[in-house]
């Protein structure tokens, strides 16, 4: 039923598989490293159409002091700052009570809301742009930081509830019923007892989300016209010039813009994992 491991497959299997693997990584590893070099390049060199081989200087420092000496970057980063660490707070908080209504509450629209939440994940963004940019024009949301943490809120809520409550329904009822036959109120419930016991999901789901939404393109070009609220994605189109784009200086701001998921993705990475594997090895 399950695929058989690479230790107890055949000798060509095995063979395939080493030879591949760093191959892949390789592969994978090429244009990241491209990006590194690129960013602490002279302009020069890149002029030269010196793109993979050794850099003939090396400014390191130069260019990522130029990235917030000549550009709004610090400005950039703290907008990013203030719109993803509220989205994934109200998000995780939003979907875990969901979680919790949908995986332990038996009502008549309790499939068909889970339904909604399920479906709302298949419809495609683009199509919202026009009428998702009309509603925070007459909400004054526009161009706002709230407006921006709103829409991650509303559009992540979703992904979010089906996550979390995947993992409370698996939790034992006896568990909670032995919990309001002692008088404990269903709040108490979910604060003393769902949460601790969901701790791996919601780091898990955390890291997710805060990559999501640090990442996302599409809504701050949408939402967002001013340097004053634009975040650090598409703040980095803001350092390409009309008719010259200084390479080197991209790159090392497409550097600092990857460091705080990056970073936080290390920091919690063993939440992180076991969050994913969680009731992975129930039977």
């Amino acid at each position: 039923m399950y695929p058989k491991s690479i230790k107890n497959s055949s000798r060509f299997v095995n063979v395939a598989y080493r030879i591949s693997l760093p191959i892949t990584i390789l592969l994978w590893l090429m244009p990241l490293a491209a990006v590194m070099m690129t960013s602490i390049r002279s302009i020069q060199d890149i002029n030269q159409g010196n793109y993979w081989g050794w850099p003939t200087s090396f400014n390191f420092i130069e260019n990522y002091m130029m990235v917030f000496q000549s550009t709004e970057m610090g400005q950039y980063l703290l907008n990013s700052i203030l719109i993803t660490i509220p989205a994934v707070m109200g998000a995780v908080a939003l979907s875990t009570l969901a979680g919790f209504a949908l995986a332990k509450y038996k009502f008549k629209a309790n499939i068909w809301m889970l339904a909604i939440f399920i479906g709302g994940n298949f419809v495609p963004f683009q199509i919202l742009m026009i009428p998702v940019r009309d509603l925070t024009i007459s909400l004054g949301l526009y161009d706002t930081h709230m407006g921006l943490i709103m829409f991650h809120i509303a559009f992540q809520t979703g992904f979010c509830t089906l996550f979390m409550r995947n993992f409370i329904v698996g939790l034992p009822n006896e568990l909670l019923e032995s919990a309001r036959v002692d008088g404990v109120s269903e709040f108490k419930i979910f604060w003393h007892i769902v949460l601790p016991l969901v701790r791996p999901a919601l780091a898990a789901l955390s890291v997710l989300v805060f990559t999501f939404i640090w990442n996302d393109y599409f809504w701050a070009l949408v939402l967002v016209q001013s340097d004053t609220v634009r975040p650090v994605t598409a703040g980095l189109s803001s350092l390409q010039g009309q008719w010259l784009a200084s390479w080197n200086l991209i790159s090392a701001g497409a550097v600092v813009a990857a460091l705080p998921p990056v970073t936080l993705f290390f920091a919690m990475q063993r939440h992180f994992i076991a969050g994913l594997t969680l009731g992975a090895t129930k039977g």
